[in-house]
């Protein structure tokens, strides 16, 4: 796994690198976040781990950037995990595009926790999700005409 971890904090690297290091682990550290872009268009990580409050330019804004090249087709998806400094900044989190999000203080747990549900590939749906998305589509007419019979209501007709 390739982790790309922007920062511009020595302590954020050290907790991400000790959490997460292994032998088919590897690490590149952008300290300014205006680097962000071209060192994944260089070497495309499996996550990048941003930093919200980084000084140069902070992880709301590079997530935005990458989000963008993404949908310009100029980069594949690269999952986002935003590190926050407040509760409050979840909301900061979910408009820049961000997959997960962390509240610091840091902690090994957290984190490999965050980095596995987001790297874990979707879990296909169950039989009977399968059955009802399936029943939804051929029973939609179903459904909307027997709401209809329901809810219409029959005007009278004066005799004459």
């Amino acid at each position: 796994m390739h982790v790309l971890v922007a920062t511009d904090a020595q302590w954020v690297v050290d907790e991400i690198v000790a959490a997460l290091s292994g032998p088919e682990t590897s690490f590149t550290v952008c300290r300014n976040g205006r680097d962000v872009t071209a060192v994944v268009k260089a070497r495309t990580p499996d996550i990048a781990i941003l930093d919200l409050q980084s000084g140069s330019m902070g992880g709301m804004a590079v997530t935005m950037n990458l989000r963008h090249d993404e949908s310009s087709g100029a980069m594949p998806h690269v999952p986002v995990l935003m590190l926050l400094d407040r509760d409050v900044d979840v909301f900061i989190a979910q408009r820049s595009g961000a997959d997960a999000w962390i509240v610091k203080p840091l902690d090994a747990l957290s984190i490999t926790r965050a980095v596995t549900a987001v790297l874990a590939p979707p879990a296909p749906p169950a039989a009977d999700e399968a059955i009802d998305a399936a029943g939804d589509a051929a029973g939609d007419a179903v459904g909307n005409a027997e709401v209809d019979a329901e809810t219409v209501e029959e005007e009278p007709v004066p005799a004459g």
